[in-house]
């Protein structure tokens, strides 16, 4: 089977899912008078996020998978040979490795800084599900690599990655209500717009990609039950290209300039992004969420 190219069937198939509901977003906005500017400056502010993102997958990422497939075809003799059983298997562990690879974005201020720019819209709607930070994918072959070292292929490693993420795509929408069992086991519309929510019990929960049970294991899972604030707990509204794709940068290094010790200097990159010396106090913590 060629994974390669059911990888991209997927995709499309995805997509054109994301555009049909896009349009009937835009149209349902329209005749309820709520297609406001702000809501389509927004909208853009969410594709430009493609620009620096898709110039780190040309210039970075082309070169990391490239490694990945020397590193499984000429450094691993105990790679699984392809089949539609070990290709389920390693979505499974994609699924699995994605769970901890996105709540240690949430809980890792460096990490933190470029998942937040998919956090910092206002709004829920499809185009949302593009907003990357530029550097997501670097984080996230950093984190698939022990997939290789197990011994899946490199093609599957890639498949899997690529099906998690589009997968996701058409979950980031109001249009779709609850949808009842497939609540409990999969990620839908109802947990994710929790996942998006700036609400103090919303916030840092249902991380899953496909699978929602991950949550539900390791005790992440919040149900949707009144509608969410969506965007990030700090006042942040802004829809400037340049101002959302680097958002969380400013702020981490000035907290890192006025750091007193090396041992704070690190506490600022891999510690929990609202985390501050016990010295300033609470109330003076930044927000960054």
């Amino acid at each position: 089977m060629n994974y390669e190219k059911l990888s991209t069937e997927i995709d499309t198939t995805f997509f054109l899912i994301g555009g049909f509901i896009l349009i009937i977003e835009l149209l349902k906005a329209y005749f309820s008078q709520n297609l406001k500017r702000g809501s389509l400056l927004d909208m853009l502010a969410s594709l430009s996020t493609q620009i620096p993102y898709l110039l780190v997958e040309i210039f970075i990422m082309s070169f990391v998978y490239y490694g990945f497939v020397v590193l499984s075809e000429e450094l691993i003799p105990w790679t699984f040979t392809p089949s539609i059983g070990i290709a389920l298997l390693t979505l499974l562990c994609a699924d699995f490795v994605y769970y901890w690879e996105h709540r240690i974005a949430h809980e890792v201020r460096l990490f933190w800084t470029q998942h937040a720019v998919h956090h910092s819209s206002r709004y829920m709607n499809i185009l949302v599900g593009v907003r990357f930070g530029p550097f997501e994918t670097v984080i996230s072959a950093i984190l698939h690599t022990p997939l290789l070292l197990i011994g899946f292929p490199a093609e599957l490693v890639f498949f899997s990655i690529i099906t998690v993420l589009a997968y996701q795509t058409w979950i980031h929408t109001e249009l779709v209500g609850s949808l009842g069992i497939f609540d409990v086991i999969f990620n839908t519309p109802a947990n994710h717009r929790v996942h998006h929510g700036c609400d103090e019990k919303y916030i840092d929960k249902n991380y899953g990609g496909i699978l929602i049970l991950w949550d539900r294991l390791f005790g992440t899972y919040q149900c949707e039950e009144e509608r969410p604030r969506y965007g990030l707990k700090r006042n942040y509204n802004s829809v400037n290209p340049f101002s959302v794709w680097f958002s969380e940068i400013p702020a981490l290094f000035q907290d890192i300039s006025k750091s007193r010790s090396p041992g704070e200097k690190f506490k600022r990159l891999f510690a929990a992004p609202d985390w501050q010396p016990e010295k300033w106090g609470r109330s003076e913590s930044y927000q960054g969420r």
